[in-house]
């Protein structure tokens, strides 16, 4: 071969193998994920989009926690029938505590529970229990309500407690009521009559719109609706007290 001028004659140059992932021609688009969880297939100039299977996006996840939340806030919030039921249980337990105090007291007194002449409310006769029969002071208050519990062991008399009380009564009075959460009023009541609030409101609303217990001077306990299921009667020289306003 003859060589004009400024020729030159370069070696051949044999080219590399390309990776079959970089080529272009006849590869599968690549994919690109996001944040919603969908997958963008790029491939040349298009892209188009994917939903991957079994994902939530971050609305979808929001949405769920809103839902449960809500349920969870009805069934078991403070006005809740369950969360009620459940504060009645314990409620009726404070009853069972105080009659202990109770119970004592009158083995003390011939059978008779606490008289205060001229009370006018509750806490002036139950004070006699506080401190040498009991020093449990938050047993007089209803975890159903809202009264703020006094100090442990200190006197009740200006304080405010959750309970009403059937002053008079004696031990030997099994069958009769000895106290009750808070009552609409201090009136007898005729069986069907409202004994605690029907609405939720004030007064004798301890247990919102569901009812109440009954402490009898036996010691056991009952759960009532608001309506009374038999008469609630004071019998004579007992009187019936409810808790301070």
């Amino acid at each position: 071969m003859v060589l004009g001028p400024k020729q030159v004659v370069r070696p051949a140059v044999k080219s590399r193998p390309v990776h079959p992932a970089l080529r272009t021609a006849g590869a599968a688009p690549a994919r690109r994920p996001t944040v919603d969880g969908r997958v963008a297939f790029q491939g040349g100039s298009t892209q188009r989009w994917a939903v991957r299977p079994g994902g939530f996006s971050l609305i979808e996840l929001l949405a769920v926690a809103a839902v449960l939340l809500i349920l969870t806030t009805m069934y078991w919030g403070s006005s809740s029938g369950s969360e009620q039921r459940q504060r009645q249980k314990d409620c009726q337990k404070n009853l069972e505590k105080v009659y202990v105090a109770l119970q004592i007291y009158a083995n003390d007194y011939a059978g008779s529970f606490p008289v205060q002449s001229g009370a006018t409310t509750a806490e002036e006769p139950l004070d006699a229990l506080v401190p040498r029969y009991t020093v449990d002071t938050a047993s007089f208050i209803c975890p159903g309500g809202s009264d703020w519990t006094p100090p442990s062991g200190e006197s009740i008399r200006k304080r405010k407690i959750s309970y009403a009380y059937y002053m008079g009564r004696h031990a030997s009075d099994a069958g009769e009521v000895l106290m009750s959460d808070r009552q609409v009023d201090t009136n007898a009541k005729a069986a069907g009559q409202y004994v605690f609030s029907g609405t939720g409101k004030p007064p004798g609303n301890n247990h919102n719109k569901y009812g109440g217990n009954l402490l009898f001077c036996d010691g056991h306990v009952d759960r009532i609706p608001p309506r009374a299921p038999f008469p609630l009667v004071a019998t004579q020289g007992v009187v019936l007290l409810n808790p301070r306003p």
